[in-house]
């Protein structure tokens, strides 16, 4: 369940755990590479927000570092519980800015209840809505961090599937063969399991469906006891349990693509900052997502030191 955070237009309220804090600086010492040269930022004091889960950690280290490239003083205000907190951060202005998912605005946001199949037409739609709210999206990276089923290599070499639609047929031609682990709102939501069956005419005996948290799904995939568990695209434990993603070859899941949410009045003050996050957001990818967060996840390493290791390897910074 997502909590909600109070805010100001002037002010963050720290309210029942909400994570919000005054922030700090940061205070890297990089040096602009393919981002940031010119300094077409000096002078600028912008804030970087993110929510609290580890993909979004990375990516508001990575906008902050970039900024700071470019010649920018930057307050660090990621961390933030929930998506409504941050969003809300960056609408207001208390931030000026933050890595997002379009499926979530779409959605979570702007009240729709039917996602857009195509990418880009979802991130277009995203960006002509949200102009009215006073937030910017500029050009989204191939970073999709949606749902998808996923086994593990044993069972990829037993049973040969690698997309949705052949997962569908393997559960008509052998019901026992497709065991699912899922967590107890995917099972129900209708962009979960119901929605995913009806897509893919999938037969899941109720019985052949476990539900479990998130954590435990992956552990249970890695070992078999499960074929098949929903997994979220980005995570890197996709990378470390070596898993097989399936492919959404119906495009039933929503786009949930990564893209700078900029407030509007921040950009118009500084529209440097597109081009500044651009050579960033196109390195981005769900391959690039699932190294760096395994680093986190799984070897337990400072997301801000992953971003920015990572930022310096690619010659975004120095």
């Amino acid at each position: 369940m997502k909590r909600t955070c109070l805010l100001t237009a002037g002010a963050l309220i720290v309210v029942s755990g909400c994570g919000l804090t005054s922030g700090s600086p940061m205070v890297d010492d990089v040096k602009p590479g393919t981002v940031g040269r010119g300094e077409p930022l000096k002078g600028a004091r912008l804030t970087v927000t993110s929510k609290e889960f580890t993909e979004q950690l990375i990516l508001g280290a990575m906008m902050g570092i970039a900024f700071e490239a470019a010649g920018a003083e930057v307050l660090d205000r990621t961390g933030i519980q929930g998506s409504i907190g941050a969003r809300e951060a960056v609408r207001s202005g208390t931030a000026d800015g933050m890595y997002e998912y379009t499926g979530t605005a779409w959605i979570t946001y702007l009240g729709n209840s039917r996602p857009i199949p195509d990418p880009e037409r979802q991130w277009r739609a995203v960006r002509d809505a949200d102009l009215r709210n006073g937030v910017t999206w500029l050009p989204p990276s191939t970073l999709n961090n949606t749902y998808a089923l996923a086994m593990n290599q044993a069972n990829f070499k037993k049973y040969g599937t690698r997309t949705l639609s052949e997962v569908a047929a393997l559960s008509r031609k052998d019901p026992g063969a497709v065991t699912l682990c899922v967590e107890g709102e995917f099972a129900n939501r209708a962009d979960g399991l119901p929605g995913l069956e009806k897509a893919y005419g999938m037969r899941i005996p109720a019985k052949n469906a476990t539900q479990m948290d998130t954590g435990i799904i992956y552990t249970q995939v890695a070992k078999g006891s499960c074929t098949y568990g929903e997994v979220f695209t980005t995570d890197g434990r996709i990378k470390s349990m070596n898993l097989a993603v399936m492919a959404d070859d119906k495009k039933f899941f929503p786009n949930y693509n990564a893209a700078p949410e900029i407030n509007t009045k921040a950009l118009k003050k500084w529209p440097a900052i597109a081009e500044v996050l651009a050579p960033v957001t196109k390195k981005l990818n769900n391959t690039v997502a699932r190294t760096l967060n395994a680093r986190v996840d799984v070897d337990g390493e400072d997301p801000h030191e992953v971003a920015l290791d990572w930022m310096k390897t690619e010659g975004l910074v120095k």
